[in-house]
């Protein structure tokens, strides 16, 4: 933990530093009345009022059109007592700030700003890091500016300033790789950073020249300065600069999404004033590097979120080939603790703890983990546990950073991930403790010299894109946990077709199945009794024997397939119809040589989501029967067709053999159910049974449409998968079954 107490910043916090009442002495200043062009306030260091008032004279009739709320605009260069005055202005509500500076040479075309376009935009682009974008921008600053020192550094999570670039003459200490504290930068200066985007100080031992009223009713102390050139900084600031040995300064804000990510600052031994067209310059210069900024930091973050998000889908993909409790997350294939880049993963359910990879105990896991539920978060997040965790000292040094999703608040079923600590030294630019004299006023620190921190109980930070990846996450696993659910309440309706489906099958083993053992039963009586040699009618006898010995091994088979169906899981994933029909044709085509079938399958065949297995189980049973009651035809003809309902997608199976009567259609599609005699049709009669189970399970339907001696026509539908609504989408996982 930082050995740093937060200072008393609250005396910064209150000084006035957007209504200072001063400006800097360098220029002047008038505030008129927008509407009626009235004088309201002018700076004390014009000669008389009514030396405002001719200055203000030879203003444009545009000055007084400009957009409210925005920085200075350039109004032109004009005479003023014999010298060239840079003159600017901005809208401030109802009134109009106009700021008069010592002018520059007339620059054209050579401008510093189209030097900026010109030579810098080639370089920002071709910058792969946001740290090789603050090298590239510290040195055309430095360029630009002609300042002694030029640094970039951003603004991290506790607001410390990090030094990333860096660029000085002979001279100048060196702050490169270290940190300036958050207190140098007040909230309120953060701010007006984050509003007004540049700001010089070209010599800190000024004096500052007061705002006079003009009117004798205005406040001239209560006019808002934020985007004025000219503003008066604070005292505390300028003693800064002074203790810094610093007489200029310039400060450039870096500005993303937003949020003052940084600054650009520019100091210099002596003082130096820089004309208004070298300023737009740099401020031009600090908005393009925010936007570089910007773009690498989405780049960056759209990338990794990307690859976390493949991680989390991966991972619930195993996940789901498993029997879907969440104690399967520690499993080694699984990786749950690489999705976050820890050094382990626990996942808590009640009072039951599984962990993989380096973690505190069990015990301590689930203490931490039934205080984050009591918390009442989804998701929990620190890297600094030791502070927000009573007990978090303990964990030291194993584990000091902590990422957590509850998936239930009510059983206290938590997934957590842990970091250990991270010593840190710190090297400060200074000490950063501010100090208060016993007079109240609160003094800015006098060294600058490198001073070293050791930072303990802290882990490496956790990302935003890692909070939504276990975000992410924790949906799926919601959503796995609720279709296990889903899956038991289908199994318990299941059992209760089971059963029914098992007083089918105990009148089937004594009525279907007794009479072949019957049979066997009496021809094996008749070769007992003949116990002479056997004759070609005793032969006969046992032929009749091995025939019904084998319908009933079929019999018995095709019972046990029927079982399996119902035990089997499924395992859904897009599949295209096309090849696998294909492939069941050419199979028939070669149990049926010698026969006419004319196939027709008309394109394009669907995508249906489905196990691949028992899909093709399905069809093939689909396809065998219309090659099986065709038979009689002396050209049989199969088409096979797209179907589609509101509930889905399938197939259908149209042919031109014996059919059925529309009456008996309720009973093709239970188990054992004949409509056609055995001597005609061989089969066990449960092939429709399966297809009708197969479907069902997917959450389909089934259908039989037939006349005698006409054809008959059967057909299925699946529904897409939760996800989606029609048919599989294109980027959509392909799976064919051979």
């Amino acid at each position: 933990m930082s050995a740093l107490p937060l200072p008393d910043l609250s005396q910064c916090a209150d000084e006035p530093i957007r209504v200072p009442g001063a400006i800097q002495p360098h220029g002047r200043m008038a505030v008129l009345q927008v509407q009626d062009g009235r004088l309201l306030a002018h700076s004390a260091n014009w000669p008389a009022a009514e030396a405002v008032r001719q200055a203000l004279a030879t203003l444009p009739v545009e000055s007084a059109r400009l957009g409210t709320d925005e920085g200075p605009a350039w109004i032109g260069s004009l005479p003023l007592d014999g010298r060239t005055f840079d003159v600017t202005a901005h809208r401030r509500g109802d009134t109009l700030v106009v700021e008069y500076e010592p002018g520059g040479p007339a620059a054209g075309m050579h401008a510093p700003i189209y030097a900026v376009a010109r030579e810098l935009l080639p370089r920002l682009r071709q910058a792969d890091s946001v740290t090789s974008l603050c090298e590239v921008v510290a040195r055309e600053m430095k360029r630009l500016t002609g300042f002694g020192r030029c640094l970039v550094y951003r603004f991290d999570a506790d607001g410390h300033g990090e030094v990333l670039a860096e660029r000085l003459d002979t001279g100048y200490h060196s702050y490169a790789g270290h940190r300036f504290p958050a207190s140098d930068v007040p909230q309120q200066a953060r701010e007006l950073y984050r509003l007004n985007h540049i700001r010089l100080i070209p010599d800190a031992r000024y004096d500052p020249v007061p705002l006079l009223s003009a009117d004798g009713a205005t406040d001239a102390g209560q006019l808002d300065l934020s985007f004025a050139s000219l503003r008066s900084v604070s005292p505390v600031h300028l003693e800064y600069m002074r203790n810094m040995g610093t007489l200029a300064s310039m400060s450039v804000s870096i500005v993303s999404r937003g949020r003052l990510w940084g600054l650009i600052s520019c100091h210099n031994h002596e003082a130096r004033h820089l004309p208004f067209q070298t300023r737009i310059a740099c401020e031009h210069l600090g908005r393009l590097l925010s936007l570089q900024i910007e773009a690498q930091e989405d780049n960056a973050d759209v990338a990794h979120r990307l690859g976390l998000h493949q991680r989390v889908l991966r991972l619930v993909a195993t996940m789901a080939e498993t029997d879907g409790t969440l104690q399967q997350l520690v499993a080694p294939d699984i990786g749950l603790h690489g999705l976050t880049d820890a050094a382990g993963a626990a996942v808590v359910l009640n009072d039951s703890c599984w962990t993989i990879g380096s973690t505190p105990a069990p015990d301590e896991v689930r203490q931490l983990a039934h205080w984050i539920v009591e918390r009442g978060q989804d998701l929990f997040s620190t890297d600094r546990l030791p502070e927000v965790y009573p007990a978090g000292e303990a964990l030291l040094p194993g584990c000091a950073g902590v990422l957590a999703v509850s998936i239930s608040q009510v059983h206290r079923h938590v997934v957590l991930w842990f970091r250990p600590e991270l010593v840190q030294t710190i090297q400060w630019a200074g000490d950063p403790r501010k100090t208060l004299p016993s007079g109240g006023r609160i003094h800015p620190r006098k060294s600058f010299d490198s001073w070293q921190e050791r930072v303990r109980g802290r882990s490496a930070p956790w990302l935003v894109a890692q909070h939504a990846a276990v975000l992410e996450l924790r949906q799926a696993l919601i959503a796995l946990v609720l279709r296990r659910a889903e899956e038991m309440a289908g199994h318990a309706l299941e059992l209760g077709r089971v059963n029914k489906e098992l007083e089918a099958f105990s009148y089937t083993v004594s009525h279907d199945l007794r009479a072949p053992m019957r049979h066997i039963a009496g021809y094996v009586d008749l070769v007992i009794e003949d116990n002479k040699q056997l004759d070609e009618r005793a032969l006969r006898y046992l032929k009749h024997v091995k025939g019904a010995a084998s319908y009933a091994g079929q019999l018995v088979d095709a019972l046990l397939d029927f079982s399996r169906l119902g035990r089997s899981g499924l395992r859904p994933v897009w599949v295209d119809t096309g090849p696998v029909v294909e492939d069941l044709i050419e199979e028939i085509r070669q149990h049926e040589k010698g026969r006419r079938i004319e196939w027709t399958i008309d394109s394009p065949l669907p995508r249906l989501w489905a196990d691949p297995l028992l899909l093709q189980v399905a069809l093939r049973n689909l396809l065998s029967n219309a090659a099986k009651y065709t038979r009689a035809r002396e050209t049989a003809t199969v088409r096979i067709a797209a179907a589609s309902l509101p509930g889905g997608s399938g197939l259908e199976i149209q042919d031109n053999g014996v059919g059925f009567p529309m009456k008996y259609v309720g009973k093709l599609f239970g188990v054992f159910q004949r409509l056609h005699r055995t001597e005609d049709f061989d089969g066990t009669g449960i092939g429709l049974a399966n297809v009708k189970r197969i479907v069902e399970r997917h959450g389909g339907s089934v259908w039989a449409r037939g006349e005698p001696e006409r054809g008959a026509s059967f057909g299925f539908v699946l529904p897409p998968p939760p996800s989606t609504k029609n048919d599989a989408p294109s980027g959509a996982r392909k799976e064919e079954s051979s």
